[in-house]
């Protein structure tokens, strides 16, 4: 039987990350390839990304929905719309 998972390099581990799917944002901490299967006889592996939110708690989403965080949020409070004058 083979291991049931194994780390996987990422080029935003440690940094800080957002998942696409939640909105939420913390730590990239790990990047691991799963075997998620509940059968020795049909593997199923998915690469799981390990996210360390503000709370310290660890959240798991797919690895391709991390991107990198925006250091302040884009919002439109206080811009000015330089279309109209």
């Amino acid at each position: 039987m083979s291991e049931c998972y194994e780390y996987v390099p990422h080029r935003l581990l440690r940094r800080r990350v957002r998942d696409v799917a939640s909105g939420a944002e913390g730590e990239l901490m790990a990047v691991i390839n799963e075997n998620v299967s509940d059968s020795a006889l049909r593997e199923h592996w998915v690469e799981l990304a390990y996210i360390r939110g503000a709370s310290g708690r660890e959240f798991t989403t797919a690895a391709a929905n991390v991107e990198p965080a925006l250091d302040q949020p884009q919002t439109t409070v206080g811009r000015r719309d330089h279309r109209s004058a």
